[in-house]
């Protein structure tokens, strides 16, 4: 791990001119340029607003919009972040074969890019805060080790991903197939309150409510989108219980995840 941080800070000019370059092709002849970073959770936050009005969600104080275009800050965040960096490979190939630097830039570069559109949709989150006269209080300063946490999460998928995608290009097809079945089981069309309602207070599955709690914050990102959202729009700290499972999983999977993509470099340059 030591020598990674020390190969990262020798390449740190090719990791910000990866970066750059993967803002400008993307938004490059896009006659709405970065506009297209505000128009996706914009979108979804209006058909969920539609769905909401057909089942009824309760949202207590802060409205259902806020509330959704919070969860889908880090959800889109990662969706675009992981997605990006199981092509980050494939897409340099031409790089890839002709000099040596550490491929692992690859795939954090495209992690990298993505803050850029994370901040502007902070702007937008910013606005509909103010709009709604919602403060945030101290506890936001949670908000970078969450997005921190983000990034991690991300690079466990871009990694292991960007590496099997190299010798299987159905991984890249997949990808966002599984990322939107992922998104309904995320805490973002409801509240995770709902869920511990139904299961905690409820015990709708009975005798395994509590443990099928625990199965779904397995998932890194309920974790991550409840914190984010108690940080800005409730002025409370993350929920310990509701982060461990993910965090968890993350710790266990991320050296797997580097492991595989070493064990894969070597051979990049002769498959791609």
């Amino acid at each position: 791990m030591i020598q990674v941080i020390k190969d990262l800070i020798a390449y740190r000019e090719l990791l910000w001119t990866l970066s750059w370059k993967n803002v400008t092709v993307r938004y490059k002849q896009a006659y709405l340029g970065l506009l297209w970073t505000v128009l996706k959770p914009v979108l979804l936050v209006l058909i969920f607003s539609i769905v909401r009005s057909f089942i009824g969600i309760n949202t207590g104080a802060v409205p259902y919009a806020v509330l959704t275009f919070g969860a889908l800050l880090p959800w889109v965040f990662f969706q675009e972040s992981a997605s990006d960096g199981v092509n980050s490979v494939v897409s340099n190939a031409a790089l890839v074969k002709k000099i040596y630097f550490p491929r692992e830039i690859f795939p954090i570069s495209s992690v990298l890019t993505k803050l850029a559109e994370l901040g502007i949709n902070f702007v937008v989150l910013g606005g509909l805060m103010a709009y709604y006269h919602i403060a945030p209080g101290g506890y936001v300063l949670w908000v970078p080790l969450i997005i921190l946490y983000t990034m991690v999460v991300s690079l466990c998928i871009s990694m292991a991903g960007a590496a099997m995608n190299v010798y299987y290009r159905d991984v890249a097809t997949a990808l966002p197939v599984m990322l939107s079945f992922f998104m309904y089981l995320s805490p973002i069309i409801y509240p995770l309150a709902l869920v511990k309602k139904t299961l905690l207070t409820n015990h709708a599955a009975g005798q395994w409510s509590k443990e099928l709690f625990t199965v779904y914050t397995m998932n890194p990102l309920v974790g991550i989108i409840d914190s984010f959202q108690k940080a800005m729009f409730y002025n409370q700290s993350p929920d310990i219980s509701v982060i461990w499972p993910g965090l968890l999983l993350v710790m266990l999977a991320l050296p797997i995840s580097y492991m595989i993509f070493r064990r894969a470099e070597a051979y990049f340059a002769d498959v791609i």
